[in-house]
């Protein structure tokens, strides 16, 4: 599989999906520049260290992305959210990603949820967003909604504190989303997760 770690920082998912494909795959690492300027060096100590030969990074804004080859699966992890302070134009950005995926590719959403499912005000100061908001702008892309996980939710997170309090950090309430680039017609379906059934993140 071809896979993207959008906004991969230091690479933590990157090394993981790097196992996961194998040397037979590949891994696109893809940062902004203001995640490259703070995580590029770190990405590229642990791409050495790991001896991780079939990650390829990408050091390019989110709304002008592309990708050398086509994709099977995308992932953004609690990062969403910053696409709204840092003025992204996120329709771009996720008509990018739309199209860089292969017909039935998939594309995994995780973040800190809002305290509002449909807020997005907070996204700087408390690192959070609603699900709403992420659901509404993947499907104005064409994406379609195939499966949520309830895996990472906490009730006991009021989502009305910063992400990053100690208090609650390493432990908010998180939504998982799966979405699908619909499959050309008459394709057999792409590789991954079943329709109905959790995804794994």
């Amino acid at each position: 599989m071809v896979v993207a770690d959008l906004m991969a920082g230091d690479g933590w998912y990157t090394e993981i999906l790097a196992r996961t494909v194998g040397p037979g795959g590949s891994v696109y690492a893809q940062n902004n520049s203001i995640s490259g300027s703070r995580y590029g060096p770190r990405l590229e100590e642990r791409l050495k260290r790991g001896q991780l030969l079939n990650v390829l990074r990408v050091d390019t804004e989110l709304d002008q992305v592309t990708f050398a080859r086509p994709l099977d699966a995308a992932i953004m992890v609690l990062f969403y959210h910053d696409t709204v302070w840092m003025q992204v134009d996120r329709q771009q950005m996720n008509e990018r990603i739309f199209q860089a995926l292969k017909p039935g590719g998939c594309l995994l959403i995780i973040d800190h949820s809002a305290l509002a499912p449909d807020g997005h005000s907070d996204t700087k100061s408390l690192h959070r967003i609603g699900e709403q908001v992420v659901t509404r702008e993947l499907r104005e892309a064409g994406f379609v909604l195939e499966a949520t996980s309830s895996l990472l939710r906490n009730e006991e997170d009021p989502r009305t504190g910063s992400a990053f309090s100690p208090r609650i950090r390493g432990r908010t309430d998180r939504f998982v989303l799966l979405f699908r680039r619909p499959p050309a017609q008459g394709a057999a379906p792409a590789v991954g997760w079943e329709p109905g059934k959790s995804p794994r993140p």
